[in-house]
């Protein structure tokens, strides 16, 4: 089942300076928290910033050839994590057909806000995650230590990675600046 999400905030692991992107659940408490790249960090930063540049950057071009080729972007769904993996879909639409393609979440994300697109995620990548949101304001201060590839923390399964989640706290995680 799919669940809608929203980008809750955008958080970095201080023990790695990785930085992790915390999606709520629209209708609910349930957090994701995916780690990844500082340059999709960055990407997504300055859309929540509203920060505008002259030239377009990677994502912005990307919205456009979407749009110049006929086609936006219909939602991004977050389908699942293999091997501390993340795995999304850009479901775009062209002329009524619904065209699904492979990314990156943290890519697929920066996208999604630069167009509106609804984002959604698997009902069972909730049920992973079951640290609680960190309230408006507050600043959290470190996070366990993990090693990063590309998004990849340290975890070779699933109940590797459901462990972590539970043992994680609100205070773990600080802000990302771009």
């Amino acid at each position: 089942m799919l669940v809608e999400v929203k980008v809750q905030s955008l958080g970095l692991d201080r023990a790695s300076n990785t930085p992790v992107l915390i999606l709520q659940e629209v209708a609910g408490e349930r957090v994701l928290p995916i780690w990844i790249g500082p340059g999709e960090a960055s990407a997504i930063a300055m859309q929540l910033a509203e920060m505008k540049f002259s030239r377009p950057l990677t994502h912005d071009l990307l919205v456009a050839v979407l749009s110049g080729m006929g086609g936006n972007l219909d939602r991004v769904v977050i389908t699942r994590v293999a091997e501390s993996t993340y795995f999304a879909e850009l479901v775009i639409n062209r002329t009524g057909d619904l065209i699904s393609v492979d990314a990156r979440p943290s890519d697929s994300i920066a996208v999604a806000l630069r167009t509106d697109a609804r984002i959604f995620a698997q009902d069972d990548l909730l049920e992973l995650a079951t640290i609680e949101v960190t309230a408006e304001g507050e600043e959290p201060d470190s996070v366990q230590e993990t090693e990063t590839d590309e998004g990849k923390p340290p975890f070779t399964n699933a109940e590797e990675l459901e462990a972590y989640l539970r043992r994680l706290n609100p205070e773990d995680f600080g802000r990302f600046s771009p």
